[in-house]
């Protein structure tokens, strides 16, 4: 059983979602021959369907969870990123969107029949400027407005002023998530809480052979980059905690919760943004842990990209 947070208090939580936003489209159909072209699947599509993705899917998950939400991000000024708004209105995130004409808004195309994926396509360029540089007073602004700050980095070059958004953000006594990308970690110095998972982190301190060289390696990049911890996510294995209790390195594990895993798309930004929402609210790392891991259990049985409600949460 997941100790319970008040909804009152958690509709009064404000968290701040900085980062790279995408839209998510499926085109569902019906597979029944294979090309006479090439040996490719021939998909009729029957229908169609668009998500939030990226960022804009973690401000989603905070907004479904009960808290209020603010995405702040950069995309084009083309067909998606007016889609994009739209989808963010309907669910009530609210948006602070620079829009630059140099830019396409990213899009994950995912061609799905008979319940499988068959292929993703990604609409995408490398911005050749800086992108956030307007938006740093808007960024300023809204800081002071919100009680958590979540980067969601998905290394698409929105978040190129990290390192003074976290400074600016600790100053000013707010907590801040990085879902972290890339072997460079030292741009995150400074953050509140990190959250890896597996394969990330071993990019950053190498494959583990044991859970002593885990804790050590954990541990010693934490330190390295002033963070007040570092959360892993390690899918079957639940999740760690590497942080300091009393001048010394803590660790607390919480298992994995058991259940059908139908998709693993999205759950990290479920996960971190349960994490955001708790520590919006007040509530400690090592308490907010345990509800972001049953969070994170929930989503991975729905399909695509999807969120979680207070009352799926608590029930």
């Amino acid at each position: 059983m997941t100790a319970s947070i008040d909804p009152d208090r958690l509709a009064r939580a404000r968290v701040l979602v900085v980062g790279d936003a995408m839209l998510d489209r499926y085109w569902f159909g019906a597979v029944d021959r294979i090309s006479p072209e090439a040996p490719v699947p021939v998909v009729r599509v029957t229908r169609e369907e668009e998500r939030l993705g990226g960022a804009a899917n973690v401000a989603l998950n905070v907004k479904t969870l009960g808290a209020q939400a603010t995405l702040l991000t950069v995309v084009g000024n083309d067909e998606p990123a007016h889609k994009l708004q739209r989808l963010l209105e309907q669910q009530g995130v609210a948006t602070v969107l620079g829009h630059d004409p140099q830019l396409y808004t990213i899009v994950k195309l995912r061609v799905i029949g008979r319940s499988q994926q068959l292929i993703r396509v990604d609409f995408e360029n490398q911005p050749d400027h800086e992108v956030l540089t307007a938006m740093l007073g808007d960024y300023e602004r809204e800081l002071a407005r919100h009680d958590a700050v979540l980067f969601s980095d998905y290394g698409k070059g929105g978040l190129t002023h990290i390192p003074r958004m976290i400074e600016l953000a600790r100053a000013a006594g707010k907590p801040v998530l990085v879902d972290p990308k890339g072997s460079d970690y030292s741009r995150y110095a400074g953050a509140t809480v990190i959250t890896p998972n597996r394969a990330e982190l071993a990019q950053v301190i190498g494959a583990w052979g044991s859970e002593a060289q885990l804790h050590e390696r954990a541990q010693a990049l934490r330190k390295q980059h002033r963070l007040d911890a570092l959360m892993l996510t390690r899918s079957e294995e639940g999740m760690s905690l590497f942080d300091e209790v009393d001048g010394a390195d803590g660790h607390t594990r919480v298992p994995a919760q058991a259940r059908e895993v139908f998709d693993v798309t999205g759950a990290g930004d479920t996960v971190i943004a349960t994490l955001a929402a708790m520590l919006a609210c007040g509530v400690n790392l090592r308490e907010a842990m345990p509800i972001a891991n049953r969070a994170g259990g929930i989503v991975v049985g729905k399909f695509g990209t999807a969120s979680v409600s207070y009352e799926e949460l608590f029930e």
